[in-house]
């Protein structure tokens, strides 16, 4: 499947209005720091408001075009394609530099927790750290260059199902330095809970260590939701995460870093630390 490239105003629209809230132009720019609007479309009128008159607030000018940020996002990922039309992400990339750097400095933060655990035995907590999926452990963008950035939930699932996504660079050896330093990992992300199978299979198909069995793995149940969800199956993407999170602090853990590509993965606290991990593709309120 390729990519959608129409320009015309119904891919806009599905673009605009799919239920991720796919503003992937935005998440370029907030993404790549430094970077001003790029790409813009020339100016239809470069003259200047007659006297009198209502300059509009918003222009042309104002808007990045959408085939300069798929441009931008391929070169920030380092976009290798392959001879099937498969696309992936150079090790050598901005992003991959960006990642590891993240998850390098998060293990380090993590070390001086762990001595600080040590020292003051605090309460018997047991220390964690809870990492989000989607391109926080796993990487969705080959998936994204083929659904044009335009959300499925099918084709999601299709995808799931027949392809493993590669490890986040950089998060698979934090992920399994942590288990294996004593820290408990659980992994928390918005797919839903039909998706389960696929997404286990995944994870360890490409090396997370880390047990991914239903005690450590969440994800979100619509149609069962958990009785510590105060929101039932109505659980914003801040509800539904930071609601599992203090679950989880309940069962006697203390988190020690939450990750997650989207804010929205980051907030409602529970959590030490917050890292954020990059993500230029799209964004989830």
């Amino acid at each position: 499947m390729s990519p959608n490239d129409e320009r015309s105003t119904r891919t806009l629209h599905s673009l605009l209005n799919s239920r991720r809230a796919r503003v992937a132009s935005l998440g370029v720019v907030a993404a790549l720091a430094g970077t001003a609007l790029f790409g813009v479309g020339q100016a239809t009128a470069e003259h200047q408001p007659a006297s009198g008159s209502s300059a509009p607030r918003t222009s042309d000018r104002d808007i990045p075009n959408i085939d300069k940020v798929k441009e931008k996002i391929a070169e920030y990922y380092g976009d290798i394609e392959t001879p099937d039309g498969e696309h992936y992400a150079s090790p050598k990339s901005d992003y991959a530099h960006q990642v590891r750097g993240i998850a390098a400095d998060a293990q380090r933060d993590l070390k001086k927790a762990l001595a600080k655990e040590d020292e003051k035995a605090r309460h018997g907590d047991k220390p964690a750290i809870v990492v989000d999926v989607d391109d926080t452990t796993l990487l969705t963008y080959n998936f994204e260059r083929q659904i044009g950035y335009n959300f499925d939930p099918k084709v999601q699932d299709e995808y799931l199902r027949t392809t493993d996504m590669d490890a986040v660079f950089g998060m698979k050896k934090l992920v399994n330095w942590a288990d294996k330093s004593g820290i408990t990992v659980f992994f928390l992300t918005g797919r839903a809970e039909h998706q389960r199978d696929w997404s286990v299979r995944n994870l360890e198909n490409v090396g997370y260590k880390a047990p991914v069995d239903k005690k450590h793995f969440y994800l979100k149940d619509k149609e069962n939701p958990p009785p510590y969800l105060e929101c039932g199956s109505d659980c914003t993407t801040i509800e539904y995460k930071s609601g599992t999170r203090k679950h989880i602090e309940s069962e006697g853990f203390k988190i020690l870093g939450n990750f997650g590509d989207q804010f929205s993965d980051l907030k409602g606290g529970h959590a030490e630390r917050r890292y954020k991990m990059p993500n230029p593709m799209y964004f989830l309120p």
